[in-house]
């Protein structure tokens, strides 16, 4: 935790207000006629138990496993809130560090405060896996609205009445392009404006693995590094995150799959 604390205080002495750039792109496909509440009228999608089980989804309801992530949530918001930042980045080193997981889960705890609106993009175009998690199939993909090919309202998919998922069923041809095209920044700033949520989250790539953050991170007010215990090596957690910190606000880095033993239970138990 000291670590995170010291992370994030770097990253405030290393950089200053981050401004964006207007754009001057033609119109996002997102419908100007705002109905008189523009969530409504998604399609609502369910989330079963056995599906929550499966992929460790453990944030639908409050208890002890979701203790963790409610724990992640709080800090989340109070940083944020403090700094007045609405967009965070949730990415890994390597792949398989649970960074979808984890986005996932903190996308659903910070749900469960009613008064929270939150939206969740799978930004990772490559390998796309926030579809699976959710056990939700779907007739359009998230990067089909990025090139313009589908609307946000035919696109998006609402839980309950306050969160939003953005979803991918394949991945797209022009991954990199497409997260750093000034089309993207405009779509965001669209999503913003008419849907007016506390929380963007967006999931994506691994750092190691491509160029794509390196474009986007600067459509977001700041990043949180996903790492896998035992797994990640310390140097590629070192690595990206002085990147992060070159690219984005560094919120924290979160330690996943991490093991411990109930002082006196015999049991061990798994946090993801």
């Amino acid at each position: 935790m000291e670590r995170l604390e010291a992370a994030i205080e770097k990253a405030r002495q290393q950089r200053g207000p981050q401004t964006q750039e207007p754009t001057t792109q033609t119109a996002i496909p997102i419908s100007t006629e705002a109905p008189l509440d523009a969530w409504q009228v998604l399609q609502e999608i369910k989330v079963s138990n056995r599906t929550a089980r499966a992929n460790r989804i453990t944030t639908l309801t409050t208890g002890p496993n979701s203790g963790p992530y409610d724990m992640l949530r709080s800090r989340t918001m109070r940083i944020m809130r403090e700094n007045k930042w609405k967009r965070l980045a949730i990415t890994s080193p390597d792949m398989a560090c649970g960074k979808t997981t984890v986005a996932a889960n903190l996308a659903f705890s910070l749900a469960r405060q009613s008064d929270n609106r939150v939206i969740l993009f799978d930004m990772d175009l490559r390998r796309p896996s926030l579809q699976k998690v959710l056990a939700h199939r779907h007739k359009y993909s998230l990067h089909q609205v990025l090139e313009g090919t589908a609307s946000a309202e035919d696109q998006f998919v609402r839980f309950g009445t306050n969160l939003i998922f953005g979803l991918n069923q394949k991945p797209a041809q022009n991954p990199a392009e497409l997260l750093q095209s000034a089309r993207t920044k405009k779509f965001l700033d669209e999503v913003e404006r008419r849907y007016k949520p506390d929380f963007m989250l967006f999931d994506m790539p691994p750092m190691l693995s491509s160029d794509d953050n390196v474009g986007f991170l600067e459509n977001v007010d700041c990043g949180l590094l996903v790492g896998a215990a035992e797994e990640t090596h310390v140097t590629h957690l070192d690595t990206c995150e002085k990147e992060l910190a070159e690219l984005t606000n560094v919120l924290g880095i979160v330690l996943n799959k991490c093991r411990y033993k109930e002082p006196g239970s015999g049991y061990e138990y798994d946090y993801y």
